[in-house]
């Protein structure tokens, strides 16, 4: 069957938008009306006009569209493609922390349940996470959940002393410093760019540090020709679209580890995509009381943003 022919078809049909996450296979982001990061992609779920939204990504994202578009239906092509950082917090666990530590607010990576954000008085994404903090007075009490990197990475950079809640992505916070280290000295002329979700080890000797819709301009304005990307694979697709002419190596933790291959991004396919959009299902479905409650910090980063 011809998946893109068969989609494209039945996009136009249904009056679909498709949603993709640059960690999805090349095929899915070469189809997707529209590619991003988590900013970016929740953006154009706030502002879409189509009666259909395929969120071609994990669990979370789709979540944040349904709640940004209560009366719209919201598709994720599996629904077991999820997320080890926003299982990581549990919302009944957050709910017990909050009471225990009263007068603090709650900044939630975009990373989480719907649950989690219900609980949030503001959310964030890597692209806007050092906005957002710095948009509290300095003396503001603030819980970080869940990432205890992107967290830690905030607080260097900000001179903030935030509690952090000890939530990692099994993706970035696997990644070894050492091993980077030694692909730094196998290619001396790279530079190695790494997403803040990655443990300090490696942060600590990247070149920059960024989004992946930041390393992605930084790539095209930086005037190196090889970069060592601490990463999800699914990046190097639109870098080598962006600058065919630049080499790119993923950091790995070995020569053979496909470690930083996010197995819940992965669990989408063309297939998938064509199925759901076919049948409609699988449907993000939430509950009202908790789509108003979860809106409010999602449209707070928004506005900060």
């Amino acid at each position: 069957m011809d998946f893109v022919a068969e989609i494209n078809a039945l996009r136009k049909e249904k009056n679909a938008v498709i949603l993709a996450h640059y960690y999805q296979i090349p095929e899915i982001q070469d189809i997707a009306d529209y590619i991003g990061d988590s900013l970016a992609l929740a953006r154009r779920a706030a502002e879409t006009d189509a009666d259909i939204i395929l969120f071609a990504g994990v669990h979370f994202m789709a979540e944040t569209a349904k709640i940004l578009n209560p009366d719209k239906k919201v598709l994720l092509p599996d629904m077991e493609a999820g997320c080890s950082l926003a299982d990581s917090c549990d919302a009944d666990e957050l709910a017990k922390m909050k009471s225990e530590l009263p007068g603090y607010k709650v900044l939630s990576y975009v990373n989480c349940s719907a649950k989690v954000k219900a609980l949030s008085d503001v959310i964030c994404t890597s692209g806007n996470a050092l906005k957002i903090v710095e948009s509290f007075p300095k003396d503001e009490k603030i819980l970080f959940v869940p990432d205890r990197n992107l967290g830690a990475y905030i607080n260097r950079e900000t001179g903030r002393s935030m509690k952090l809640w000890q939530g990692s992505c099994q993706i970035h916070d696997i990644l070894d410093a050492e091993r980077i280290v030694k692909m730094k000295v196998s290619n001396p002329n790279a530079k190695l760019i790494a997403h803040p979700e990655c443990n300090p080890a490696v942060l600590g000797i990247a070149d920059f540090v960024g989004s992946t819709a930041a390393m992605l301009n930084f790539i095209v304005k930086d005037s190196s020709r090889e970069y060592i990307v601490a990463t999800e694979t699914g990046i190097v697709h639109q870098m080598q679209k962006l600058c065919p002419s630049k080499k790119f190596y993923v950091a790995g933790n070995s020569e053979t580890c496909a470690c930083n291959d996010c197995p819940h991004m992965k669990r989408n396919t063309m297939e998938k995509l064509y199925l759901c959009l076919k049948n409609e299902t699988p449907e993000i479905s939430l509950d009202k009381d908790l789509i108003e409650k979860a809106k409010v910090p999602i449209q707070t980063m928004l506005r900060l943003s």
